[in-house]
């Protein structure tokens, strides 16, 4: 992948949020690989110990997260991996479970699950207890999703195949909202993202966004937390979002996220719209932060 790839409508757009020629640089190259240790079945010291020529190196922003410094790429066939000892993710996907922050006992929805990492996060975090809807409307998703939730040990998910705007009449303590997107985070491993892209998408997977957060919120129990995240930086995705939830309803109360993690401003205004004062509580991750892929995240409180 080079430069050329970056077509000049997105260059344009990209330039009025970032500087242009080290975000284009970023996503060009190859993110760290990283790992996220499944506790449900081993420790984090334990696991560090068997895997010692990895060079594990810790993510601030999650404990049992290491970023992989040794030159092995083949993370998915080593025998600790399909015990269900660890669960490779990207660094910055682990951000929306951690915000989210679950506890044994709680009833939770992961509204779009497959194929499975932050449900697996989830679950680890309760100690397997509680219980998770793992939602996701493709039914050919659900199979790694089945996969890694056998892998990993975890007896407390049950699964659902459903377009998530059809939830209806729950009370969930908490709800992750993994919001399908245009990806733009993602590019270093995903290149197709930039050959796709197309403002018109955009457009089209914000209009169904709003629909997924409004029928999420209505189903999440008075004070209970949710949070909205993508892996894009397109504002009308993020930002733009987050805006319409609370101007439509006085009951959604943005929370600030205090997280270990490098992070750039919420973007206020973009192509003439001005967003809630209240979106710059959320995070905007982009890949230059951290050398991560690009990530947005918003905890949100029903009051």
């Amino acid at each position: 992948m080079n430069y050329d790839e970056f077509k000049p409508k997105f260059v344009e757009r990209y330039e009025k949020l970032t500087d242009i020629n080290t975000f284009r640089e970023c996503s060009i190259n190859r993110q760290k690989k990283s790992i996220r240790v499944n506790t449900l079945k081993v420790s984090v010291n334990e696991l560090k110990e068997r895997l010692e020529t990895l060079k594990l190196k810790q993510i601030p922003w999650c404990k049992e997260g290491f970023w992989v410094e040794s030159e092995r790429t083949d993370l998915g066939n080593l025998e600790e991996h399909g015990l269900g000892y660890y669960y490779v993710q990207e660094a910055s996907s682990m951000v929306p479970v951690e915000i989210l922050n679950p506890k044994p006992g709680d009833f939770i929805l992961d509204m779009a699950a497959a194929p499975g990492s932050k449900t697996t996060q989830l679950a680890a975090k309760m100690k397997n207890k509680g219980y998770i809807i793992a939602n996701d409307p493709d039914y050919l998703r659900l199979k790694p999703l089945t996969m890694n939730i056998q892998r990993c040990g975890i007896i407390n998910v049950l699964m659902t195949i459903m377009d998530g705007k059809r939830f209806h009449g729950f009370s969930f303590d908490k709800i992750l909202l993994d919001a399908p997107c245009s990806g733009t985070g993602t590019i270093s491993k995903s290149p197709r993202t930039i050959m796709e892209w197309n403002p018109y998408s955009i457009k089209r997977l914000a209009g169904m966004q709003k629909q997924l957060i409004n029928v999420a919120f209505s189903n999440l129990k008075e004070g209970g937390e949710m949070t909205y995240s993508t892996c894009t930086l397109e504002p009308e995705e993020d930002e733009g979002i987050i805006s319409y939830l609370l101007e439509n309803n006085e009951n959604a109360k943005l929370e600030k996220i205090d997280l270990d993690i490098k992070s750039s401003p919420a973007v206020m205004e973009f192509n003439g719209e001005k967003y809630n004062e209240e979106v710059k509580k959320c995070l905007r991750i982009w890949p230059q932060d951290n050398k991560t892929d690009g990530f947005f995240v918003a905890k949100i409180r029903k009051l």
